[in-house]
């Protein structure tokens, strides 16, 4: 027989449960104190040290969970014990601190931070990747920070670094001459899912050397990546205009004969979209009044990124109890930028 699940705690619940003989309970009161301490800054200042000297939990899950929860509370007064839990010795709680710290990004984190990419343990190396990014405001630094990861012997450090910078390239920041020509070495990388990402990261700053890599994840015939880059370069086969693709993208969106429904089916609806295919179009607009709250957000955030203008004011006046009106936000901003950039490129 199932039981009941768990109804939240109240605060005193929460605060009392903290210090719980089990380690499990200490663990789960921490996400319920996260809630309340959001109501108001009284509680927050109550909440805040609790948290801190649960970073010094005996039980490793507790520390995880202290981590993320003051990265979640923005806890810089907590910064200086959060870069000491860098060197907690279990693997999950040091991840989950500098991850804290990258969310906190003041930039009194950097010089441990520096420290941090040349620490000798890959997983180390691998979020301090992400979060000295995160923290550093100097584009050029961040740059020969990313262009020397992609050098790293570890090929997962090598891989985030390249998401990293197509991250930065997306929001506006050009990576350096050196940075590209770091990442085209790695379209003959060993790891597939690394030459993808470079490839990937080349054709959105313009460099033609990753289309073919892109075509062939578009095609199914580059085997083994991860498949979150096959999507973004399914995606991504559609921003850049690949008409010839189409086939490929069909039989992905919409499956062969209705039989098999491809993982990358989304992504490919998108790029279709972008190619100003109609029935792409008016599948993801009609997905917005879908009966299933999670199609109802995949279709927004598909409107943002296949730039459905036709769109704009259904998803304008969908309301919270709909979708979550950051993801309304977020795919008006995105249409927002293309518009600027379309109009910028015809006055040039």
């Amino acid at each position: 027989m199932f039981g009941l699940p768990l109804l939240p705690r109240n605060l005193e619940a929460s605060f009392r449960d903290l210090e719980s003989k089990k380690a499990e309970v200490r663990a789960s009161a921490i996400a319920d104190v996260v809630r309340h301490a959001r109501s108001g800054d009284d509680v927050r200042a109550r909440a805040l040290p609790l948290l801190e000297r649960a970073l010094a939990d005996e039980a490793p899950m507790v520390r995880r969970a202290a981590c993320v929860a003051l990265g979640d509370l923005d806890a810089v007064s907590v910064l200086p014990k959060l870069l000491v839990a860098m060197e907690d010795p279990d693997d999950v709680t040091r991840q989950m601190a500098i991850n804290a710290v990258g969310e906190l990004k003041d930039a009194q984190a950097l010089p441990r931070l520096r420290r941090a990419l040349e620490d000798a343990r890959p997983d180390v190396r691998y979020q301090t990747v992400i979060a000295f990014t995160r923290v550093c405001s100097d584009g050029e630094e961040c740059d020969d920070v990313l262009t020397r990861a992609l050098g790293d012997a570890d090929d997962a450090v090598a891989h985030i670094a390249l998401r990293v910078a197509e991250e930065r390239a997306d929001e506006g920041h050009a990576p350096s001459a050196a940075l590209v020509a770091k990442a085209a070495t790695l379209l003959d990388a060993t790891h597939v899912s690394v030459r993808l990402a470079a490839a990937i990261l080349l054709c959105k700053v313009g460099d033609a050397r990753g289309r073919d890599l892109v075509a062939r994840a578009v095609r199914g015939t580059l085997l083994g990546a991860e498949k979150e880059d096959e999507a973004a370069a399914v995606e991504l086969a559609g921003e850049l205009g690949l008409a010839e693709l189409r086939p490929h993208l069909e039989r992905r969106a919409w499956g062969l004969r209705r039989l098999f429904a491809d993982t990358c089916a989304f992504s490919a609806r998108i790029a279709l979209a972008r190619l100003g295919d109609g029935r792409a179009r008016s599948a993801i607009v009609a997905d917005l009044d879908a009966v299933k709250p999670e199609l109802r957000a995949a279709a927004v955030v598909a409107v943002g990124r296949a730039h459905i203008e036709e769109a704009r004011d259904l998803i304008s006046k969908m309301t919270a109890a709909s979708v979550d009106p950051a993801l309304v936000q977020e795919a008006l901003a995105r249409m927002d930028k293309s518009h600027a950039a379309e109009k910028k490129g015809q006055a040039t």
